[in-house]
């Protein structure tokens, strides 16, 4: 059945595809086109005659036929003439002879006739009497001459330069055309970049946003201010000038601001931090100043800045002194917060994942009044991210979003998001209708250590991995206080690894206590000494664990207070201003001090590297078992791992993992290290 186009939608089709512009392009073109070819000169070339080698040929009967026109541009009786010329070749030979100073005299000097070749087409101006202007008239030389309109200055003005004209305007729209297609048009250079969001586009809303309670309540009283005034003026409050949204990556600060432009029925303007930044001095400036204007005309409104480090970073330092374009971009913008003339109705939203470099003034009340921090999702918070985003996925009955709760402690909003979508790619490639349990597993894996690489090991490199990921779980096993649980263990081979030991935390790691950091650094050091208890050599499979071994231990006594020097911190991190990345540490203590905390992380990790050799010799037998049934199935459950260290050997029938009702962590050797206050 035909589907029936309305008239009205059929002319605005209509009228959206018709694009004016391209249209006068073309017809200039077009136009260009027929005027080069109306002027365009013969194949032939013209003979550039004068007015008695013109009257010669005509008395001799050599002119086919031929035009004559007034040009007042010479004066009186001045004319211009043109025509074609009969092929006598050597009739016009001997003509052009007699006159040495015409230029196809000079080029067939010397030749015979028959060896020249000359245009056919001639042209001539010059003064013609009244007697020879009758004489080409009146029809006696064996043709007429056809008088043509004499040609105005005006018209001759017009043939002279409209060619050039008309190829300066095609240029002129062309480059136009590219340069306002770039966005960079220069009438516009400093013209704020801040999108409206439109009324049409979906919307997102509060109900969209899950995982963080506490900060979805502070944006609704913004929400709830700009939608009834009245209900907080009549007690003397404001409305907030600013809001910054701090957070780690992928904790959903921008999709908070979204459902922010969803609920509130005010125009809201959105921009990114680093479309202020250009390599212009002012231009940055003259782009806030725009953006505040902007929406002093739609006041109240709502601006969002996302990524406002870009712009924001601490005046003063790094390179360019105080007189850089990102710190002028500052400037304006500090002014325009809460400068001399304030503006009222406009509420700036920013977010970032670095406030430790945002510039002091920018932080302070009167500007960002509010800061709200985003963290990462509890169980409680996960459990409602997947319910958001598991609308879109079709999962199977089996899926227990709970328990994936439960078991992806440390993931963000978007790492739960990815997690559901790569189990839905996965699902599809092996042509299942549904989402199950062992998809979301596999999903899982690679997310957190890399997809299945179907790299083949040697025979001593297999043993190598079964008894370093073996050392691992032994060790893991037997002092795992009950925190990381050993989920699985496996030789094939992921992302970077050649094997993976996989712990499940029973809770949400908030933060570390001593005994608990010491039993990570003892876990790490379990596949280096598993390797030299068996092989008796070392291998450069253990790098990763050793260098994260260091690193907690050094924390352990430069920042927590964990070691016998005392509760002390050792030196500041210090932040490149540019980069935001710590390069370097502020050594505020002596030589001296500094030798003891290297003998200090050394004893350390040496304890318990002394700690994990005791442990494996007495399990040896253990250690063994594990490792030829990992050569045998390369993968085993945790329960295994337990049922090897109770009796020695397995007891049970290994069955081949299958969707099981948890999700692990990466490998303890690359666990986040938490610090005191929860920060990665």
């Amino acid at each position: 059945m035909k589907k029936k186009v309305n008239i009205s939608d059929r002319n605005h089709l209509q009228q959206k595809s018709f694009k004016p512009k391209s249209f006068l392009i073309w017809g200039v073109i077009l136009l260009f086109l027929l005027l080069l070819n109306s002027l365009a000169l013969t194949p032939e070339g013209r003979l550039n005659l004068t007015v008695s080698q013109v009257l010669t040929m005509a008395r001799q009967h050599l002119i086919e036929n031929g035009e004559i026109q007034s040009d007042a541009t010479g004066g009186h009786q001045w004319y211009k003439m043109k025509g074609r010329l009969k092929n006598d070749v050597e009739k016009i030979y001997s003509i052009l002879q007699d006159d040495a100073t015409n230029i196809w005299a000079k080029q067939i000097q010397g030749q015979t006739p028959n060896a020249v070749s000359l245009p056919l087409y001639f042209e001539a101006t010059g003064r013609l009497t009244d007697a020879r202007f009758n004489e080409l008239l009146d029809g006696n030389l064996g043709f007429q001459f056809k008088e043509r309109p004499a040609s105005t200055l005006l018209s001759s003005i017009l043939i002279n330069v409209l060619p050039f004209l008309i190829i300066l305007g095609v240029l002129y729209l062309l480059f136009m055309r590219q340069v306002r297609m770039a966005g960079k048009g220069a009438m516009g250079f400093g013209r704020s970049r801040a999108r409206l969001l439109q009324e049409d586009k979906k919307k997102v809303t509060f109900k969209d946003v899950a995982g963080c309670d506490e900060a979805k309540e502070e944006v609704k009283e913004i929400v709830d201010f700009l939608k009834n005034p009245k209900k907080f003026q009549e007690i003397g409050g404001r409305v907030p000038k600013g809001c910054l949204m701090v957070g780690a990556p992928g904790t959903g600060k921008t999709l908070l601001a979204k459902a922010i432009a969803g609920e509130a029925d005010v125009p809201f303007f959105s921009i990114s931090g680093s479309d202020f930044v250009e390599m212009f001095v002012g231009v940055g400036a003259s782009r806030v100043r725009d953006m505040f204007e902007q929406g002093k005309k739609s006041a109240p409104c709502l601006i969002f800045i996302d990524e406002i480090d870009a712009v924001g970073r601490q005046r003063g330092a790094g390179l360019g002194g105080g007189n850089d374009e990102r710190e002028q971009t500052l400037n304006a913008l500090l002014v325009e917060m809460d400068g001399f003339e304030s503006r009222e109705g406009i509420i700036l939203m920013a977010a970032t994942n670095r406030p430790d470099v945002l510039d002091s003034a920018l932080l302070r009340p009167g500007r960002f009044d509010r800061q709200i921090v985003l963290d990462l999702p509890d169980i409680h918070g996960r459990e409602q991210i997947l319910q958001v985003h598991a609308k879109k996925i079709k999962l199977s009955p089996d899926v227990d979003l709970k328990v994936v709760a439960r078991n992806t402690s440390g993931y963000s909003g978007a790492d739960l998001e990815n997690l559901l979508n790569e189990g839905a790619l996965w699902a599809a490639r092996q042509s299942k209708k549904v989402v199950e349990p062992i998809d979301l597993e596999e999903a899982r894996d690679k997310i957190s250590f890399g997809r299945e690489r179907k790299k083949l090991m040697d025979d001593k490199d297999k043993r190598i991995a079964a008894y370093h990921e073996a050392g691992h779980a032994i060790v893991q096993g037997v002092i795992d206080d009950g925190l990381l649980p050993i989920h699985k263990v496996t030789i094939v081979p992921r992302g970077q690894s050649l094997g993976s030991t996989m712990m499940l935390p029973s809770k949400d790691i908030l933060n570390y206590s001593k005994q608990q950091a010491l039993n990570q650094i003892c876990c790490s050091m379990g596949g280096r000494i598993a390797e030299e208890l068996i092989f008796k050599e070392q291998t450069s499979g253990a790098s990763a664990d050793i260098r994260s071994a260091t690193k907690l231990a050094r924390k352990m006594v430069c920042d927590w207070g964990m070691s016998d020097m005392g509760p002390l911190a050792f030196g500041d991190n210090q932040d490149h201003i540019f980069l935001g990345r710590e390069i370097a540490r502020e050594q505020n203590y002596s030589e001296q001090t500094a030798q003891t905390i290297d003998a200090t992380v050394a004893k350390i990790v040496r304890s318990q590297y002394d700690r994990a050799v005791e442990i494996l010799t007495k399990k040896q037998g253990c250690l063994e078992s594990l490792a030829q049934a990992l050569l045998k199935h390369e993968t085993l459950e945790g329960k295994y791992v337990y049922e090897i260290l109770e009796h020695g050997v397995l007891v049970s029938e290994v069955v081949a993992p299958q969707a099981v009702k948890v999700e692990s962590v990466p490998d303890i050797s690359i666990v986040p290290v938490l610090n005191p206050e929860g920060a990665v």
